[in-house]
């Protein structure tokens, strides 16, 4: 599961928490039944935001249908989104993914630099963009113009030097995700959000593309493996504060959207968005502290924060050192390691079933990814401050 926006159960309330559910659930169905069961790995925290903006902007209740026990929502059955916005975002995603897949086997990341699996990924990285683009044709969505924007990355990446401007990097990203903001508006019937949809989907791309290449920041200078903000010779504080800029610019486009039902949209891309800038650059050294100001003493090879996850009767801990379990009983394992403890494809994908099977995804809060070890999933939340917002 990929994206960056990834709100914690205590933000949303009841009803918008349903709703979340009801829009991730939707898009993993979505890409089962157009895609076959593989593409529901293409599934990503960001691809539901497609959906939920086509909900958003229907004149008519959001339609649903009832889905059967899943083993990621504890063998219960939901409420999920179907229709076209679904369908879209399944398209969407699987673009995203076949892109993501593609960029790692080009760079040899991990697993996918290895001789036996580099070449299946990248086949299979092909007949996602192909069945992306029948999908997203049969909805009026011209995905080569996504793919030809995305491709064009290595391209641009290649002519950067140290002195250019970051965002020359991220523009493929914003192009792409400003098309397919946008495209919710002709789906939903509403013509006039196309230029604030497409405004808030360019922001929003560069938000991704910056948030991404600051998480990788640590990886990419240990295997030197290219990234924009040492090519561009761009600082945690200015990407931070361009950051900043375009969690402003987010939300001030969408106050000329006009929308029908705005609650969720409004927690994930005006709330959220602030939280997943604030969490990142914290994670990697260089945030704000809690009177606002920016610490400029992070650097690219900053130490992140332990995760608070304090036991009973702990304090929760700011600085590098253990990270706590919390509650949880004997049957949560694995325990958290400093550093993390990351695990062969084979043991990750048992570990992760065993999670799966004993509700941790679900129920612990964080937890350690199965396969890197890292802590997932963090509460940083204050108490649920989108359901008090009236803004």
């Amino acid at each position: 599961m990929f994206g960056i926006i990834r709100p914690c159960r205590h933000r949303l309330p009841g009803r918008l928490r349903t709703e979340w559910t009801a829009q991730l659930c939707g898009l993993c169905l979505a890409l089962r039944d157009e895609h076959g069961q593989l593409a529901r790995t293409a599934t990503n925290y960001d691809g539901l935001l497609i959906s939920a903006l086509v909900d958003a902007q229907s004149d008519t209740g959001p339609a649903r249908r009832t889905a059967g026990p899943c083993a990621l929502r504890g063998m219960r059955g939901a409420s999920v989104a179907v229709g076209d916005g679904a369908r879209l975002a399944a398209s969407v995603s699987l673009v995203l993914a076949s892109a993501k897949v593609s960029d790692h086997v080009a760079d040899g990341d991990g697993v996918f630099g290895r001789r036996a699996v580099g070449p299946v990924a990248q086949r299979v990285a092909a007949l996602w963009a192909d069945r992306a683009a029948e999908a997203g044709g049969r909805l009026g969505l011209d995905t080569a113009d996504l793919t030809a924007a995305i491709g064009a990355q290595s391209t641009i990446e290649r002519g950067l030097t140290t002195g250019d401007s970051v965002l020359a990097a991220t523009a493929p990203t914003e192009h792409a995700t400003a098309a397919a903001f946008a495209h919710t508006a002709v789906l939903a019937g509403r013509p006039g959000n196309e230029e604030g949809l497409a405004e808030a989907g360019r922001l929003f791309g560069r938000i991704a593309h910056l948030l991404d290449a600051v998480e990788d920041l640590a990886d990419d200078a240990a295997t030197g493996a290219w990234n924009p903000l040492p090519a561009t010779g761009t600082g945690l504080v200015e990407a931070r504060r361009l950051c900043d800029d375009a969690v402003l610019g987010v939300r001030l486009a969408l106050d000329q959207v006009s929308l029908t039902h705005r609650g969720l949209v409004h927690a994930l891309l005006v709330h959220e968005l602030e939280r997943a800038v604030t969490r990142t650059f914290g994670h990697a050294g260089s945030g704000r502290d809690a009177a606002g100001h920016i610490d400029s003493g992070g650097h690219a090879g900053g130490t992140g924060h332990a995760v608070r996850a304090p036991g009973p009767g702990a304090e929760a801990k700011d600085g590098p050192g253990p990270v706590q379990d919390g509650q949880g009983g004997g049957l949560w394992y694995p325990r958290f390691r400093v550093p993390p403890q990351p695990r062969n494809p084979v043991l990750g994908c048992c570990v992760g079933l065993y999670m799966c099977c004993s509700c941790q995804f679900c129920c612990r809060d964080p937890y350690p990814g199965p396969c890197d070890g890292k802590p997932k999933g963090s509460c940083d939340c204050d108490c649920c401050d989108a359901a008090c917002c009236d803004c």
